[in-house]
């Protein structure tokens, strides 16, 4: 196998109808989370949301090698920042190592700008930077899916 490292950094930012207060809730609570972050059926999640606590999400594709996202939360201010270190593995194989840094800010209108960066080391062509950021978006999308159905 090939060994190298791609190192890469994306930015995505998203405005939500609601106030930080309920969009810092849908990162906090294990039930809120795993309606928007898991790939859906037979998925596992298992959040422990606090500093040092341990998220893992697994899953993947059918008949592919079963997938896990594990984080450990670094810093988390209420309603305003969390910073967690990830890792993605394939089976044994450690696929990317990423530190991931999601800010919340009200916005004028009463909602929140969320702005999430993330600097990731890709291993041996394993996964490709752009992947990460269209999952990642993905998976913002699909929270601003849940608030806005709880918001109506």
């Amino acid at each position: 196998m090939d060994r190298q490292v791609t190192h890469a950094t994306f930015t995505l930012e998203r405005s939500y109808p609601v106030p930080p207060a309920r969009v810092f809730a849908a990162w906090a609570d294990p039930a809120a989370k795993a309606s928007w972050f898991t790939p859906g059926p037979g998925s596992g999640h298992e959040l422990d949301f606090r500093v040092d606590g341990r998220e893992v999400a697994t899953g993947g594709p059918d008949g592919g090698p079963l997938m896990t996202f594990e984080t450990f939360y670094r810093d988390i201010v209420p309603e305003q920042r969390i910073v967690y270190t990830s890792t993605l593995s394939a089976g044994a194989d450690l696929m990317t190592v990423s530190l991931t840094t999601v800010e919340f800010t009200p916005a004028e209108d009463g909602g929140t700008r969320l702005i999430l960066t993330e600097q990731g080391a890709y291993l041996d062509g394993q996964e490709q930077p752009a992947w990460r950021e269209q999952g990642t978006a993905d998976q913002l999308d699909a929270l601003a899916a849940v608030l806005k159905e709880e918001h109506q």
